[in-house]
């Protein structure tokens, strides 16, 4: 079975940084992802990689980082300089059938983990 589990969210001052991990379990994946989703939002995109290839949001580019460990099945989302918009309930999201097609695109995505809560204050 497949899983995607995410953790280190946490509460974090403005300013401050935050590692979140994916762990994957249960397939091979191509492209996998961070969205994110604020109370009354809708969930928006956040970083994708691609091999290696990364993308960002505009919002967070230059602050943010996506990186993958294929030997370990994990996913990272290194999160630097963190504002208050960026709080919000983190997802990881993975596909796993195809190299292909827009990353910033939800549907794109065949799993997603439960997410974890990022809260900067500030």
């Amino acid at each position: 079975q497949v899983q995607l589990v995410e953790s280190g969210g946490g509460l974090v001052q403005a300013g401050g940084s935050l590692r979140l991990s994916c762990a994957a379990s249960g397939g091979t994946f191509y492209d996998m992802g961070w969205f994110r989703q604020a109370p009354g939002q809708e969930r928006e995109f956040v970083a994708a990689i691609r091999s290696s290839s990364t993308y960002y949001a505009d919002s967070v580019k230059g602050r943010f980082t996506i990186s993958r460990d294929n030997a370990k099945n994990m996913l990272y989302l290194q999160m630097n300089s963190l504002k208050p918009e960026d709080t919000a309930v983190y997802y990881c999201a993975a596909d796993y059938n195809s190299p292909s097609g827009s990353v910033t695109r939800q549907y794109k995505y065949d799993y997603w983990g439960q997410g974890t809560q990022v809260t900067v204050s500030s």
